[in-house]
């Protein structure tokens, strides 16, 4: 499943907005933080995450891996996830 990484972070370096967008509706890089921040906390908000990830996945890798082998994937990957979904620089707390 590590090789799993590699598409997830292009999908996320691609479609960062729409990701993000999903999880409450504006877009927008100063909001970045505290999305991540929340879905840190907030379970709903990683599901929002890791059903985004999976529809954007190549439809090669969504046959290999089903989703949910993904959603045990992701969440065991939480940190790692959304540490691509915030922006260089400071973290929010």
């Amino acid at each position: 499943m590590a090789d799993l990484m590699q598409p997830v972070s292009r999908v996320i370096g691609e479609h960062r907005d729409r990701i993000l967008k999903a999880i409450d509706g504006s877009p927008g890089a100063a909001r970045a933080g505290q999305w991540t921040t929340a879905a840190l906390q907030n379970d709903q908000a990683m599901e929002t995450i890791i059903r985004c990830c999976y529809e954007l996945l190549p439809g090669l890798v969504r046959l290999a891996v089903k989703e949910p082998a993904f959603r045990t994937f992701m969440l065991n990957n939480r940190e790692r996830i959304l540490a691509q979904l915030v922006p260089p620089g400071p973290r929010a707390a």
